[in-house]
């Protein structure tokens, strides 16, 4: 019996549909209709052999083998476009100018780095670190090609929500907290998304709190958390391994997940581009069995 190839299409059509929350969107960019993506949902369920989606409500929800599937789809596609880029000659695109908020710059942005120049060692990049405000700007402007902002506020201006990471109060393990004065806080200035949800977190449960050390610069601030100004919060993408996390230990709220939205400079989605974003969005992910139910529809 003769292997089944999956359609390199069909498996394309799955992951933009999960990366912009429905068959809908899809659709516009690939440039197909509706009907036309949901019989390629269903040629690929045919070939696999098992349902990869269930109804929720109105929606579609993948099931965990089309989680699974969703996951190898990435790599596949990855190795696909590296497939075609490489064959070109490394051309498809000169350089990659890429925009980060300083959350990532310092942890998470060497692992993706090295994972892509892995795949692409002849493609340079350009990197800059700012605020999302100012990393958008950059994109529509055409300074940069791609860029990741975190907030609500930055999907409401052209941008597309790939990720919402956790965040976590950290402190050096040094730290404490004198209960009859307010909670020292050692925080981004404004404005910073971040700096907004540890404002908003303590105020729902009325703890008092106090800006011990605001400042622009992150590796100021996270200076000021070391020598136990007070406590800040990170991602867990980004935290330093010389912080700890302190929400348990002082009885702090939970921080809500903060969206990490990507900003893509028009005209300049390309076989490299692309190989990049999965890279990007790989990383955001667990390992399959651990995988979270994905809403696309």
């Amino acid at each position: 019996m003769l292997p089944t190839n999956l359609d390199m299409d069909v498996l394309r059509t799955l992951v933009v549909s999960n990366d912009l929350g429905s068959f809908a969107k899809a659709a516009i960019q690939l440039g197909r209709t509706q009907p036309a993506l949901s019989l390629q949902m269903r040629k690929l369920e045919e070939q696999i052999g098992v349902p990869l989606f269930r109804k929720n409500g109105r929606h579609m929800s993948l099931t965990d083998t089309g989680v699974t599937v969703l996951h190898y789809a990435r790599r596949i596609l990855a190795l696909n476009d590296e497939v075609l880029v490489t064959a070109r000659g490394g051309k498809d695109l000169g350089i990659i100018r890429l925009g980060l908020p300083q959350d990532l710059a310092e942890s998470w942005m060497p692992g993706i780095l090295a994972r892509f120049q892995a795949r692409h060692p002849d493609i340079p990049f350009e990197v800059q670190v700012g605020w999302w405000e100012d990393l958008r700007d950059r994109v529509q402007e055409g300074k940069l090609d791609l860029a990741l902002a975190f907030g609500d506020a930055a999907a409401a201006h052209s941008g597309e929500v790939i990720g919402h990471l956790p965040l976590q109060w950290i402190a050096s393990s040094r730290f404490r907290w004198d209960r009859d004065k307010p909670l020292s806080l050692v925080l981004p200035d404004a404005p910073c998304t971040i700096r907004d949800k540890c404002f908003n977190a303590l105020n729902a449960v009325r703890i008092p709190w106090r800006i011990a050390f605001s400042s622009y610069s992150l590796t100021g601030v996270m200076g000021a958390v070391e020598a136990e100004l007070g406590i800040s919060a990170r991602t867990t993408l980004g935290t330093p391994s010389s912080l700890v996390e302190v929400g348990s230990q002082l009885a702090l709220p939970v921080l809500p997940h903060v969206p990490l939205t990507l900003f893509t400079a028009t005209g300049r989605r390309s076989a490299t581009l692309n190989s990049l974003l999965d890279v990007i969005k790989d990383s955001l992910m667990p390992p399959p069995a651990e995988l979270p139910q994905l809403r696309i529809a």
